[in-house]
């Protein structure tokens, strides 16, 4: 029974090396292949919807779908029994992803035409993140994440101030245009306000007057200011934080070689963003 156990053991410590490791050449070489499956599945998908394509190729995109949905399936598996915390993964992010990944198929057996909601495995090239776990990638995207988390309030005020100016100019120009140009309800007029406000112009609704022409003049104008305010805030706070970065940094701190995170202690044994164990002779 221990020979059991152990062999059981074994195989979970080399398929966790796999699967889970990202820094080792099995684990990145597994990660390439996968990523790799998960684009053949997306473009196959996406195949499938070209009736020219999918009359010619049916049996064998059907072949490749349970082939690949097999494939994920298995991984799927793999990945809860390697793991030693299994039920933290099935709650996690990329755990749901996964398994949402493989139920299409399984899906189409019993709801003919839900095979199309295989596209969804995009949503598993995410994982592009973690195989590039270079310190330098890892370090810029937490300082992304930190500039959009300080710019949520000013972002949060601007748009509450977009939604108050698209709710009045839609309701002026409800008021100005007839019902023959398109503006038939208030609801409609502010539908033409946000299409305008985003420079996507449709062109399904127009004003006809020479008033309503000039406040949809206005609209373009200001559509341009929708786009570059909010860019320019989450421009600024990155910005701001890779000064203060240049700032901290000296002779005096390290950089974290696992998560990236920079600002390290000399003295420090364990990265205070990730738990790793720091190499202080850098």
């Amino acid at each position: 029974m221990k020979k059991i156990n152990s062999k059981y053991e074994v195989f979970r410590k080399e398929t966790q090396i796999i699967i889970y490791g990202t820094s080792t050449k099995a684990g990145r070489l597994f990660d390439l292949i996968l990523l790799g499956i998960i684009l053949l599945s997306v473009f196959l998908v996406m195949m499938e919807t070209v009736q020219s394509f999918d009359a010619k190729y049916h049996n064998q995109l059907i072949f490749f779908e349970w082939a690949i949905t097999i494939f994920f399936s298995l991984e799927y598996i793999l990945r809860i029994i390697s793991t030693d915390k299994p039920i933290k993964y099935i709650c996690s992010f990329y755990g749901i992803i996964d398994l949402i990944a493989t139920l299409p198929m399984y899906l189409s057996i019993f709801f003919p035409g839900t095979r199309i909601l295989s596209v969804i495995r995009a949503l598993r090239l995410l994982r592009l993140f973690k195989i590039l776990n270079h310190p330098k990638f890892t370090s810029q995207s937490i300082h992304m994440k930190e500039a959009l988390k300080a710019s949520r309030g000013k972002i949060t005020v601007f748009i509450y101030f977009v939604l108050i100016s698209t709710i009045i100019i839609g309701s002026v120009m409800y008021i100005v245009e007839s019902k023959e140009s398109g503006f038939t309800s208030i609801p409609m007029s502010i539908y033409w306000t946000i299409v305008t406000l985003t420079t996507v112009g449709y062109g399904d609704i127009s004003p006809q007057t020479p008033l309503g022409q000039f406040l949809a003049a206005l609209v373009m104008i200001l559509g341009y200011g929708i786009i570059a305010v909010p860019t320019g805030i989450v421009t600024a706070e990155f910005a701001k934080r890779n000064t203060n970065q240049d700032i901290n940094v000296d002779n005096t701190k390290i950089t974290c070689t696992t998560c990236g995170a920079l600002t390290q202690n000399k003295e420090a044994k364990f990265c205070y963003h990730c738990g790793n164990k720091l190499n202080n002779n850098q």
